[in-house]
């Protein structure tokens, strides 16, 4: 069974940093895309950044410039770092994946979530 284990959310300052990581364990032959979403209270869940095999990205608008999604896939790990955070970027952050397990199988998983606070 694979599973996405995530840290680095907290409590910062309107301004400051954080980054998320995020790692799969269990047995995966390959991954797709990693990425995170987030999801405040009476929201639906949106995709902040995910990054693709190749390198590509997709990444929400309102953290462009802000935000930079990274992996290192054979490790199977994925990055998001957060710049200049707003109270706007408060929310609990979950991480997806998109992997190929044993016998020819594929997996879309998340991960528990972790909560990030942004507030002075």
């Amino acid at each position: 069974q694979v599973q996405l284990v995530e840290s680095g959310g907290g409590l910062v300052q309107p301004g400051g940093s954080l980054t998320l990581s995020c790692t799969t364990s269990g047995t995966t032959i390959s991954i797709f895309h990693m990425g995170w979403y987030r999801q405040v209270p009476g929201k639906q869940r949106e995709l902040v950044a995910r990054i693709f095999s190749d390198g590509n990205t997709n990444l929400l608008d309102s953290v462009k410039g802000r935000f930079t999604i990274s992996k290192d896939f054979a490790k199977n790990t994925v990055f998001l770092q957060m710049n200049n955070l707003e109270p706007e970027d408060t929310a609990v952050y979950y991480c997806n994946a998109l992997v190929k397990i044993p016998r020819n199988s594929f997996l879309d998983t998340w991960g528990q979530g972790t909560l990030v606070t942004v507030s002075p």
